[in-house]
């Protein structure tokens, strides 16, 4: 499994400049966090069109010191691959697969099946009305065979479904569902890992700490284990905020998946130092779209000190609740490199300033960077 990736040897290391207020000064010689972490978990980032392009300021020499594993943030959902059937773009897929060789980095292809981000014609006829049983199948078989075949050998793991439940860990009510049943998983599955027989094959979800939805997760993984499909991870989506998760939960959730004998994963890590409009419903739904309300948005010019601490102080607890589990978790991988990319400045409502990554805006460490690295170099001594 991905673990075996740990003892590669990867490209050199790059420096870092000089960082703003809320960020510290590295020297040439600063450990990069692969390295920091090598022999615990892999770390990794989701990167959009402009990195796989090498298009943005400083941020491949940031990946490729910190970072030993990629996924793409957007660029590799149905939307993206194939917008049109038929219609199937590889150009930035095939960009980011060369780099990643170039660069010895573990990528991860996301996603295969998805509610959001798939076009509508996939669920329609020829006539405009819901797709038959057969030829949705059709249509996902196709798609998986061409998509993760084109990469057979070349990207090591795929999230193959991603979002399945509700909060309550019952079936989300998605075309996929409403059209194909239960069963949707199992043939996604069974067509992945024919595709792509060499790959790890996840599930992905967000709020898997709560224990309603990670006993939806583990039905999941034990149907498949029962019909004898392959799954080799899942994916617990870290979209955080300060104070939150409950911690105790997702301890138990990383414990309850490391019991079905797959490897376990913090995919999606981001920390949001905003205030959330409603606490309850935080998560990753990307349908929700509210309104811009002022008090929503407290740090248009940069964090406080408080709030700079606040936000160190949940990194390194989560990253204390990972290493404890180490031996269970295999990857660890941030939902961005900085924070000018992050999807939080837009949900759930538009045109926020959020800090929840590890680099600011200018590509500079944060010092939540170095309190990391630190807290691990001194569990050696």
């Amino acid at each position: 499994m991905m673990k075996i990736w740990k003892t590669l040897t990867f490209s050199s290391i790059f420096a870092i400049s000089a960082c703003s207020s809320t960020a510290t000064k590295q020297d040439d010689h600063s450990i990069g966090m692969k390295d920091a972490f090598r022999d615990s978990f892999t770390i990794g980032a989701a990167i959009n069109k402009a990195q796989i392009y090498q298009q943005e300021a400083g941020t491949t020499q940031v990946i490729q010191k910190h970072f030993n594993t990629l996924t793409a943030e957007n660029e590799m959902k149905w939307e993206a691959m194939q917008p049109r059937e038929g219609q199937f773009n590889f150009d930035v897929s095939d960009t980011l697969v060369a780099f990643s060789e170039q660069n010895d980095i573990f990528l991860v292809g996301h996603t295969l099946l998805w509610h959001h981000q798939t076009p509508e014609w996939v669920f329609q006829d020829d006539k405009g009305q819901p797709a038959s049983r057969d030829l949705l199948l059709s249509r996902l078989k196709t798609h998986i065979d061409t998509v993760a075949g084109r990469y057979k050998g070349r990207i090591q793991g795929w999230d193959v479904v991603n979002e399945a439940l509700n909060e309550d860990g019952s079936w989300r009510e998605s075309p996929w569902y409403k059209i194909l049943g239960e069963d949707y998983i199992h043939k996604a599955f069974e067509f992945a890992a024919a595709a792509a027989p060499n790959a790890e094959l996840y599930y992905n979800d967000y709020n898997l700490f709560k224990p309603e939805k990670r006993d939806g997760a583990v039905k999941i993984v034990k149907s498949l284990q029962a019909k004898g499909l392959r799954i080799d991870g899942i994916g617990i989506q870290g979209h955080y905020g300060i104070g939150y998760p409950d911690l105790t939960q997702l301890e138990d959730s990383i414990k309850a998946f490391s019991a079905l004998d797959v490897d376990v994963m913090i995919t999606e890590l981001d920390v949001s130092v905003l205030p959330f409009p409603e606490a309850e419903n935080q998560g990753a739904d990307i349908s929700i779209d509210l309104a811009l309300q002022e008090r929503l948005n407290p740090y248009p010019n940069g964090m406080d000190a408080e709030i700079s601490k606040q936000f160190s102080d949940h990194y390194l607890d989560l990253f204390k609740l990972f290493l404890k589990y180490k031996s269970s978790i295999s990857r660890i991988t941030f939902w961005g490199v900085n924070d000018g990319q992050t999807w939080r400045n837009d949900w759930p409502m538009k045109g926020r300033t959020d800090y929840p990554l590890m680099f600011d805006r200018n590509n500079q460490a944060k010092q939540v960077l170095l309190d990391l690295v630190e807290y691990k170099k001194s569990l050696a001594k």
